[in-house]
């Protein structure tokens, strides 16, 4: 069984998720160990314990520890089988990211997940970066992907609910196009459709003055159970997302999304700080290459996870940063 410290390097909920996504697809049981240590709050949250029981029950894996606060996890797959599961995070967890521990598995035989909680919340990224920034990137592979938000959650109450479902595929090799355009989706719930509207604006105006595009724009405004809204703009593998909040006003939301695509399109490489990260698992796996403006210290701990399990990605710290398998 392999043992994983999990307070090494960034020391948080990636490293859990990311290794039972690999324990799963490569049969490697696993044992984690000082999950989240060095966290206000150690040990596994509903996220992370929503995540496990996705992948788990994709591979019908034997988990001991999957519960919230738990500093310690057991993690032994089975078999992959194509499967229709539904996991509540139970929180305003963040959807996307049981969905990134997930997928990886699911392309292995296919199938579909249901999954309740947070689509647009802090420290994650938004519903709509995965399937206009992350999905693309991962080529064919993202393209027998479907992705259907049935409601938005935002923090703290969640209650979003997202279905998504994938084919079978064989990962290609990660090769970053600019074919995926761009664009600006701004979301509201519960709020005046005003709210919306006005972060697009924002958004559209701060990159036409920057970059002097034009970025399409879609509005999706909503009911459900929370209040909350969300701006994500894109240009091909890069995006940058900002969230409302009481008291900030719309203008303010839409700019700081648009600032952030525009300081990601300056820094260079092919895709943004945070995709270069999300995407080490597939080019571990599948090949490729790609370049990225840092090295960041959640890409480092993806690089030293992947080594654990035979999957070598090869850094190159020059500028831009160089990332291939």
């Amino acid at each position: 069984m392999l043992s994983i410290d999990g307070s090494l390097l960034e020391g948080g909920g990636q490293i859990v998720r990311s290794a039972v996504a690999l324990s799963a697809v490569t049969g490697t049981p696993v044992e984690i160990v000082a999950i989240r240590k060095k966290r206000s709050r150690p040990g596994l949250a509903n996220q992370h314990c929503a995540a496990i029981r996705a992948v788990a029950e994709a591979c019908h894996a034997r988990v001991t520890g999957n519960t919230p606060g738990s500093s310690r996890l057991s993690f032994i797959p089975g078999t992959i089988v194509r499967r229709d599961i539904s996991v509540d995070v139970g929180t305003a967890g963040s959807v996307p990211l049981v969905i990134q521990a997930w997928l990886p598995v699911a392309l292995e035989e296919g199938g579909s997940l249901l999954v309740q909680g947070g689509t647009e919340v802090r420290f994650s990224p938004t519903i709509d970066y995965l399937t206009e920034v992350f999905l693309p990137a991962l080529g064919t592979a993202g393209a027998g992907v479907q992705v259907e938000i049935i409601r938005r959650g935002y923090f703290p109450v969640g209650g979003g609910i997202v279905r998504i479902t994938a084919e079978p595929a064989s990962l290609p090799r990660i090769t970053i196009g600019g074919e995926n355009g761009s664009g600006i989706r701004s979301c509201s719930s519960n709020l005046p459709d005003h709210v919306a509207d006005r972060q697009a604006a924002s958004a559209r105006a701060y990159l036409l003055k920057e970059t002097g595009e034009e970025y399409p724009v879609s509005v999706r405004r909503s009911e459900g159970p929370g209040t909350g809204s969300s701006c994500t703009v894109w240009n091909g593998a890069k995006g940058s997302c900002a969230l409302g909040k009481r008291g900030l006003p719309a203008e303010k939301v839409g700019e700081a999304a648009a600032s952030g695509l525009v300081a990601e399109l300056r820094a260079g490489g092919d895709v943004d700080t945070h995709l270069s990260d999300q995407l080490l698992l597939y080019l571990a796996r599948g090949g490729g290459s790609y370049t990225a403006a840092v090295l960041t210290l959640h890409a480092r701990t993806m690089c030293w996870l992947l080594s654990l399990f035979g999957l070598p990605v090869t850094v190159a710290e020059r500028d831009p940063v160089e990332f291939r398998a």
